[in-house]
């Protein structure tokens, strides 16, 4: 049993941030139809690696949803997500701003239909502002919105992420503006339109960095692995030449690396025995860390820090990650049987106590549910 479950929901567009809000609805138990053309959502096809020629991304976000091929080119196509989108609770899209419109899905007027309707409109800038009509991606949303620009080394040109953050911040302010739409709609009956734009959810995420230009005129520009002023909280080195995290910036859990280390005196030195003091002094602090931790390996110095308090933890890369006994066990990673095999994939996030959701199948083949979804709306195909 899933939290949501009882809500239905049309995904319509392609790429991630809009079938990522729609992963997450399904996974705690929402039924998301998910609308593909006749050649298949994009996301089919996506990925670093692929397996017999098929997406490895597909399994995970297409997942727990239901695949209806309709082609929103012809009139038929279009008249049936017309039909469709009456009937559910959420239209979730993420076309540019006008397309749905231009498919006779306006939200006006479906509402004016059904006005218990919400609809989920995702695009690269929202559906207002002088940009409303410019192709967006996550990647121009995190340069745009400040986020590309405060990662990395200040002498090197700002990298992404790793993976599409942008996108993936955006489809998780949707799925949260579509329950708290839900919500609202429990105290008054009516539906409502949730906007988010790509640059939205990265501006959204800046913590202070806007508020320190508004006060002091202070444009926060990229630092590595460190936040200056805030030690010790940095990437070491290890006996392998693998590296460990270790964040003991405040006092306590610096007092402890500091009996970790065998060095208890430098918890009292008046160089590092304040937050203050450490920001100050931060390279002598890291360049002291990390002599210490050369000399041990990371198994060891996991294994110690863990037994002193401090907060810390090895550099994974998906290796370690898959293989981690706690994420096993938490069901943070489950093994999902798929069209590819049994894969391994994340877990449901977050983990409620009497409605857990799950992962009922990995993303299913193209059409697999058209007839059966048709059907129980009472349309035909």
């Amino acid at each position: 049993m899933g939290a949501l479950d009882g809500v239905r929901v049309l995904e319509l567009g392609s790429f991630i941030a809009g079938p990522f809000a729609g992963q997450l609805l399904a996974d705690h138990g929402a039924e998301v139809i998910k609308v593909e053309p006749p050649e298949g959502d994009a996301m089919r096809r996506w990925g670093v690696q692929l397996k017999e020629g098929e997406s490895l991304w597909w399994p995970v976000i297409g997942r727990n949803k239901k695949s209806v091929v309709l082609d929103l080119r012809t009139e038929r196509g279009r008249r049936l997500a017309r039909e469709l989108a009456l009937r559910v609770d959420v239209l979730l899209e993420n076309f540019r701003p006008g397309v749905l419109e231009r498919l006779g899905l306006e939200p006006e007027a479906l509402m004016a239909e059904n006005p218990r309707l919400i609809v989920a409109r995702v695009s690269g800038f929202g559906q207002s502002g002088p940009y409303r009509d410019r192709a967006g991606f996550g990647s121009v949303a995190e340069a745009m919105g400040g986020l590309r620009y405060l990662t990395g080394f200040p002498d090197r040109p700002p990298p992404r992420v790793g993976l599409s953050i942008g996108d993936t911040l955006a489809g998780l302010f949707t799925a949260f503006g579509i329950l708290a739409a839900l919500r609202a709609r429990e105290q008054t009956g009516q539906g409502q339109i949730v906007d988010v734009g790509l640059t939205d959810a990265v501006v959204a995420v800046l913590e202070s960095v806007l508020t320190e230009y508004s006060a002091l005129g202070v444009v926060r520009e990229r630092t590595g692995n460190i936040l200056p002023g805030v030690a010790p909280s940095n990437l070491y080195p290890t006996q392998e030449g693998r590296y460990i995290q270790i964040g003991a910036n405040a006092d306590g859990p610096f007092a402890r690396l500091c009996q970790a280390m065998g060095r208890p005196e430098l918890a009292q030195d008046p160089r590092f025995a304040t937050h203050l003091a450490r920001g100050a002094h931060q390279t002598l602090l890291d360049e002291i860390i990390a002599g210490w931790t050369r000399t041990l390996s990371l198994e060891e110095l996991d294994r110690l820090l863990a037994e002193h308090g401090v907060p810390a933890g090895p550099v994974n890369s998906a290796r370690e990650v898959a293989q981690d006994p706690h994420f096993r066990e938490r069901g943070t990673l489950l093994e999902v049987e798929t069209p590819l095999g049994r894969l391994v994939m994340q877990g449901v996030v977050p983990k409620l106590s009497a409605t857990p959701g799950g992962i009922a199948w990995a993303g299913p083949p193209l059409g697999a549910h058209t007839e059966s979804v048709l059907r129980a709306f009472g349309l035909e195909n």
